[in-house]
């Protein structure tokens, strides 16, 4: 395995130079995980961050004793576990392999000589870990849930707009009944009974053209509308799982802090009595 070149896709190590990274490589352990092992539980004190070499990690929270809430799932080139980089707090979250995994752990203590020996190294790593922060910030500053709707209507285009009222006009009545009508009175216009040369008679072919070229452009159009909707289906669907997943976080926060103060409750009474 060409670990110099997984370092390189690593974002937190963007600016890193090319003697950073031989430097860095050999202070990488590998580690491999079977579907299912744990890598670490949330609350383990560890000091160690893993890089996915190959396989998928899936971060998760632990909720009751039979379910856990999911994350995000880490892929090859992907980190986790860097915040025990910086200090000795518990883990925040556990992590577990849902395939085969090779993971490449870089200790605390080397990756504190590492710097130790390269400043410059260090200041782009805050530079990149800045960016994180500054991107965590302008996430949590707004609300996860949002009007897909209005997103979408704002960014629509008039192309965008025509497509979508062709394709709400075609699904209605009123398209058929005007397509009658129309076809209704231009037989009636060219026929013998109104004028003896009429501009286009029957079979009418003037007429059937139209109609032909017409069909010929709906189908776009509505294939347009309906890729559109598929795409806001999917923002849709987006926005609840982070509606969601924030709201379980929540509530499993609120949890953990009832359990603590019961259990901080049921200590002072036992000290009382």
């Amino acid at each position: 395995m060409d670990t110099n070149s997984l370092l390189r896709s690593v974002d937190l190590f963007r600016g890193f130079a090319d003697e950073d990274f031989d430097a860095l490589a050999p202070t990488l352990r590998e580690r491999r995980y079977a579907i299912g092992e744990l890598v670490f539980a949330q609350g383990d004190r560890a000091r160690t961050m893993y890089i996915v070499a190959s396989g998928r990690i899936e971060i998760f929270l632990r909720g009751d004793t039979a379910t856990m809430i999911s994350l995000r799932e880490t892929h090859v080139g992907e980190f986790f576990g860097e915040l025990s980089l910086f200090d000795e707090k518990p883990r925040s979250a556990g992590a577990r392999a849902v395939a085969d995994s090779l993971l490449l752990e870089l200790p605390h203590t080397a990756f504190e000589a590492f710097l130790g020996q390269r400043p410059h190294a260090a200041a782009a790593l805050l530079r990149t870990l800045s960016g994180y922060l500054r991107e965590t910030n302008a996430l949590l500053s707004t609300r996860a849930a949002t009007n897909v709707d209005a997103e979408f209507e704002k960014n629509l285009s008039w192309s965008d707009r025509i497509a979508d009222i062709v394709a709400e006009l075609n699904g209605s009545w009123k398209f058929i009944i005007l397509v009658v009508a129309i076809t209704a009175l231009w037989c009636l216009f060219n026929s013998a009974m109104f004028m003896t040369s009429p501009p286009d008679p029957y079979p009418y072919q003037f007429f059937n053209l139209a109609l032909a070229i017409l069909v010929g452009l709906q189908g776009p159009l509505i294939v347009m509308s309906q890729n559109r909707q598929s795409r806001k289906d999917r923002a849709r669907a987006d926005t609840d799982y982070r509606v969601n997943l924030k709201n379980e976080v929540n509530i499993e926060s609120l949890l953990n802090e009832m359990q603590q103060l019961r259990a901080d409750v049921r200590r002072l009474r036992e000290r009382d009595e």
